[in-house]
């Protein structure tokens, strides 16, 4: 097999003669046919092929299969959103009555999908630390569980979960491990190879990379054996009478789970990407191996000068060697984990905003993990509606400061950092 930076380039799609080098923007809601029997067959599900884009387009495709090779999955389908994705990744499995196992410390906006939206839809979330024992998951899981959910790295805290002790446990009780790769990307991590079943991401982070196109993406490793736990997944064992009585594990095999995720929530919701985003994300992954690996060694330059800055009181980043989760680090993410940080700086929530606005080339902004070094302060900003208490409750210091380094030079990140920090203390 070609190495992972090659196939960041060539997987999912080969030019024949005169055809386009770059994969092609099929522009079009639908596609032609030339019998009514053609167009059936493709509506039972009997062939493959495209007639709306709704459920599948050519270009979208060839780029989720770029995903899905990288990944080391069987398919992919890409999604409007990363939000999209991880509602598609649950709801595929699990319905009202059913309960979901998450860590406490992923990203803000999923842990309100699924403690909140998901609950409204009758769909329970226990949230517990991803620092817990095995003993402790064991706990949290119900005979209704469908599904445990976590981040390799997580958003802002940037903590790196134990993926193969969680997929143990997961397996031992018959349900799927789904891991949102966000921000190692498979370049750093390759969550597959860990045990997990499922890997969601926002593409619109690191595999854009340039801060144009949101989008999500769901890949299937095509490893959870769902017929051995039939009982717990009907929506893929049991006859679909929405698709004249098909049963996806009989019909597409290790595919199951992604292609009922096409063909079942992608008709119904419709959270598509676009051939044009889709076309952005194709050339976002041909550099994503290059760019992943500067974001990673430009972190941990910055965060080995911020660690040995007086005005930091703390700095969480795996890399660094002092780190309590660097051992965690050097088994799943040997060659870096990312460009996100987060620390503390002392002097409180007065010295934090004088820090953030004295910034020059690092903007403030609600985004993060592409070429443009940002800050945020979830205290002041996202999260400016809590308490200190509620703050820490949702695993978010009252001082945390999230800072994702881009691809400009460390030194210039380093000089801006060093002149607000001292502009700060004035």
């Amino acid at each position: 097999m070609t190495k992972i930076d090659t196939r960041c380039i060539h997987a999912g799609y080969t030019p024949g003669k005169g055809e386009p080098r770059q994969i092609p923007i099929i522009q079009s809601t639908t596609f032609k046919y030339e019998t009514s029997d053609q167009m059936g067959r493709l509506f039972d599900l009997e062939d493959s092929g495209y007639f709306y884009s709704r459920l599948q387009n050519p270009t979208v495709d060839k780029v989720a299969a770029r995903l899905a090779d990288l990944e080391g999955g069987v398919g992919a389908i890409l999604t409007s959103s990363g939000q999209a994705a991880n509602l598609f990744a649950c709801i595929n499995i699990a319905k009202a009555g059913d309960h979901i196992v998450a860590a406490n410390n992923i990203y803000g906006g999923t842990f309100n999908l699924l403690g909140v939206t998901l609950k409204q839809l009758g769909i329970e979330t226990t949230f517990i630390s991803e620092s817990s024992t095995d003993d402790e998951i064991r706990a949290a899981i119900r005979p209704e569980t469908k599904l445990i959910f976590g981040e390799t790295i997580s958003n802002p805290g940037v903590e790196v979960l134990d993926i193969e002790r969680w997929a143990a446990v997961a397996h031992e009780a018959g349900i799927p491990l789904v891991i949102d790769n966000t921000f190692a990307t498979p370049i750093h991590c390759r969550p597959f190879e860990w045990g997990a079943d499922i890997v969601t991401h926002s593409t619109t982070k690191y595999i854009d990379g340039h801060g144009t196109t949101v989008g999500g993406a769901i890949v299937d490793s095509g490893n959870f054996p769902w017929d051995k736990h039939a009982d717990k997944f009907p929506g893929l064992t049991t006859p679909d009478e929405s698709y004249h009585g098909l049963t996806y594990t009989k019909q597409f095999g290790k595919a199951a789970y992604i292609t009922k995720a096409v063909t079942h929530l992608m008709r119904d919701i419709g959270a598509i990407q676009s051939p044009q985003n889709a076309f952005y994300i194709g050339l976002g992954l041909q550099t994503l191996a290059l760019r992943t690996e500067r974001h990673a060694k430009s972190a941990l330059t910055v965060a080995r000068w911020l660690e040995s800055r007086p005005e930091v009181a703390w700095i969480r980043y795996s890399d660094l060697e002092s780190s309590p989760l660097h051992a965690l680090q050097q088994k799943y993410c040997p060659d870096g984990t990312c460009g996100v940080m987060a620390f503390g700086l002392k002097g409180g929530r007065d010295f934090n905003n004088r820090f953030l606005d004295a910034l020059r080339l690092i903007t403030i902004e609600t985004h993060v993990a592409d070429c443009y070094s940002c800050v945020l302060h979830p205290a002041s900003h996202t999260h400016r509606q809590l308490s200190d208490e509620q703050l820490r409750a949702a695993g978010i210091a009252p001082d945390l400061i999230r800072l994702s380094i881009g691809l400009e030079n460390p030194d210039d990140i380093i000089a801006d950092l060093q002149q607000a920090l001292e502009a700060a203390a004035r």
